[in-house]
Formats: C-alpha cells, structure tokens, sequence
C-alpha cells in the first residue's frame, strides 16, 4: 500500500487541488443525469415492447445494449485520462451523450436506431463516472476524497433508485421517447468544469487500440452471457480474455499494465466489490418481482416503495464518506455490512407483511449500500500510484457494471427456476414468499464472506495506511 502522506504530497506537486464546496454539487449533478439512464427505461419496457411489437427478450437489448458500452467505455476513458486532458474527456463525453439522446429521440419511428443510440448514449454517459472517479483520486486530498466519494455513491444510489419512478412519471404523462431527452440537462455543467479543471496537453505513450478492443468484447460478450445465458457467450468471453492476457504481456505499452494485478490490495478490492455489489444488485433486482408476485403491487407502486431508499442514500452517502475520512474505511465497511444484513433479514421475515414495512428495511440496504461503496471505492483508490488512477479507477467502474450485470442474472435465473422453494425463516407462512425470504438470508451470507475477504485485504493495516 501507498504511504498515504507521501501520496498526497505527490498528488498536490502535480494536480491543483479543487475546493470540494465549489465542485461537490457539480459531481452530484453530473453523476445523477449519468446513472440515470441505467434504470429509467426499465420501467417503460412493456411499452416500448408493444410498439415495435417485440417480444420481452427482444425489447431487452434497449437496456442490454446501454449497459455494454457504458460498461466497456468506464475502463476505456479511465485509460485515456493517463494520457489525454481529463476536461477535454470530460467534454467530449457529454457531447457524444447529448448527441446519442437527441438522435434517440429524433429516431423513435426505428427500434434498430433507437438501440444504436442506446449505444452511443452508453458510449458518452460512461465517460461521467469513470472520469469523475478519476477527478476525486487526483484533485481531492486524502482529508476530503471520503467525503467526496460518499457524495458521489449516494448520488449514484439515488438516480438508480429514482430512475424506474421518473421512468414511470414521464413514460404515463408523456410517451417513454421523451426519456432521451433527460440528458440534455447535462449541458448545463460544461462550463463549470470547463473552467475549473486545468488545461493539459498530452503526456507521452499511446493507446493499445488491439487491447481495448479485446477487453472491450470480452466484457461486451460476459454481459451478453449474463443476460441471456447462452454458452457460446461465455465461451467468446473466455477467449478474449484469455487473448487479452497474453497480449498485454508482449505489448511495449498495453492498455493494461500487468504489474496492477501483482497489486494485492488493488485485487483483493475488486473482487470484495464484485461480491458485494453482485449481491446488492441481485436483491434490488428481486425486490420489484417480491412485491409484484407476493404483494400484487404495480410497477408505479413498486417504484413508491423504493423511493424512500433511494431518498436515504442521498442523505447518509455524505455522513459516511466523512466518517472514512474521520475512523478509516474498515469502520465505515462495518456500519454498511452491519446495516445491510440487519435488512436483509428484516426483509426475509416482512415478505407476508404490509409493504411499507419492507420499504422500511430496504432504506437500510440503500444506506448500507452507500457506505460500503464509498469505503471500498476509497480503499482502492489508495492503493494507486497517480499514474494508475486512470485505468485503476476505470477498473474499479468496470467490475461495478459487469457484477451488476451478473447479480440481476443469477436471480433471475433463481427466480424463473423456482429455486429455494421451502419454508425456512420461521415468520414466514405463504408458500409464494418462501423463495424470496430464503433469497435474501443467502444474500446475508455471501456479504459476510465478501467483508471477511476485506478484512482480511485491508483491516487495521489499510486505516492506518488510508
């Protein structure tokens, strides 16, 4: 690990520090509108559907195919900021996210270019929170990047859990095309960061064309596998890794330095964040189907009872980045795992019960979520030097997405299996709710291992070293 003085020394000889005052609601605003676009459509599935009239597994690829580019462009921009002007990234990614939606709005009459503006949507809103990642790691101190990072993960829990309700509000007012148009609020932060971040020119090396495009099916066929499950996917998935590997080991300048992986701690926390978030993402993904099957709620309805969750991780996605500022990373990873397993369980005994109850426990899941997401995404960011922050937090994105991806899979393969079918938590009597409330005491378990792994990684050492 990185001797946290001496990185922060190093950090302020070579990047200006930003006031996080100024800046802070800068990142909430830009972050919100980014991640937005991950959930709103969601909601407007059935209608979108019944236009082109598709059949559910076609209509997908509105959201498939946001989710791959904006997956594989998180590591590809946190590349490029290593060499090229990070407001210069900054920009073109919100001008190529304003073009995608203004021309997915144009297009409405056409379901192949309405996917393939998806597509550049995707392309330029995975430029936000891959560069905004690398902006708080090089900008910030290391007295204010746990505020910052707590600032930005409730913001990024927020526009997750509001975007089926805004999805919902504008898909039944107005028509779901209009959703394209949210984006273009983004414009308005172009001046503020075009003024505040300094100019650079570009630094020495080049980019490994040959290996972004690797990486960049190899995660593009992963995802495709997640979501639909065909082997062929899996196996495209394993031989462009596999080819990826191989080639950044005889590259002069790979897109990927192989020395980050010898990185233990870098490791470690990007396979405690897949776990950890793998499992969150699953839950979230199963609540909606819970509440729908066991409590017969419409989707409008569903979206009310997430509300309040989502409400909470704005308020407390802050108070826990200023608490790993105060009493280290593995105190606030605590809080978030303590908080999340008290909610799950509460959640696997409520399944029989009124809604709201459930939407009581699931404000403690949003709020441990953000707790954990800034403590982990803290402690990796610690353990790169300036030069690897780019591609490091690109990394750290990317394993975001793609566990995402898996965790809303692997449930939905449960789900449509009818797994754990039998009465287990001894306050639940319907035999509908036995699967769900079983779901969700297994999900308890996973995160206990995935903290053990953290612990283990980080512990005492990473605060004292953080």
């Amino acid at each position: 690990m990185l001797d946290s003085s001496a990185q922060s020394a190093g950090d302020k000889a070579v990047y200006p520090a930003l006031d996080v005052r100024r800046t802070a609601p800068w990142i909430m605003f830009i972050i919100f509108f980014a991640v937005l676009n991950e959930t709103v459509f969601n909601v407007s599935m059935p209608s979108i559907a019944e236009q082109y009239g598709l059949t559910p597994s076609g209509v997908s690829w509105v959201s498939t195919t946001f989710i791959i580019f904006f997956a594989i462009g998180s590591v590809i921009y946190g590349k490029l900021s290593d060499i090229f002007s990070l407001k210069k990234l900054i920009v073109i990614g919100i001008v190529i996210y304003n073009v995608g939606s203004l021309l997915g709005y144009v297009c409405q009459f056409s379901y192949p270019l309405v996917v393939l503006f998806r597509a550049v949507q995707g392309a330029g809103a995975s430029a936000i929170p891959a560069l905004i990642m690398v902006l708080i790691a090089r900008y910030f101190s290391m007295e204010d990047r746990g505020k910052v990072f707590g600032i930005l993960n409730s913001t990024v829990a927020f526009a997750v859990g509001i975007g089926p309700v805004i999805g919902g509000f504008v898909s039944s007012s107005l028509h779901w095309s209009y959703l394209f148009l949210i984006p273009v609020f983004t414009l308005i932060s172009l001046p503020f960061f075009n003024r505040a971040l300094p100019s650079q020119g570009a630094k020495p090396g080049k980019v490994d064309v040959a290996g972004a495009v690797l990486i960049a099916l190899g995660v593009a066929a992963l995802i495709l596998f997640s979501t639909e499950s065909h082997w062929y996917w899996l196996l495209a998935c394993v031989g462009l890794l596999g080819w990826f590997t191989l080639h950044i080991r005889r590259t002069k300048e790979p897109f990927i330095e192989p020395s980050l992986f010898k990185n233990v701690l870098f490791r470690n926390g990007l396979i405690v964040a897949f776990i950890i978030f793998c499992t969150v993402m699953g839950i979230m993904y199963a609540v909606p189907f819970m509440l729908d099957s066991v409590k017969g709620l419409s989707a409008n309805q569903v979206g009310w009872v997430l509300f309040p969750g989502a409400i909470s991780a704005v308020l407390f996605g802050p108070i826990g980045g200023s608490l790993a500022d105060k009493r280290g990373n593995p105190f606030v990873v605590s809080i978030g795992i303590l908080l999340l397993i008290a909610s799950l369980v509460l959640i696997s005994s409520f399944v029989g019960f009124n809604a709201w109850l459930i939407s009581g426990a699931m404000v403690l899941t949003y709020i441990g979520l953000s707790f954990i997401q800034t403590a982990i995404a803290n402690s990796v960011s610690r353990t790169l030097t300036m030069e690897e922050t780019g591609v490091g937090m690109g990394l750290f994105n990317l394993v975001g997405f793609i566990s995402g991806a898996v965790g809303m899979a692997l449930v939905g393969r449960v789900l449509a299996e009818n797994m754990f079918q039998f009465k287990l938590n001894p306050f639940v009597w319907e035999s509908k709710a036995w699967m769900y409330s079983n779901l969700m005491l297994l999900s308890a378990l996973v995160i206990v291992l995935g903290a053990l792994l953290y612990y283990r990684s980080y512990g005492r050492a990473a605060k004292v070293g953080s």
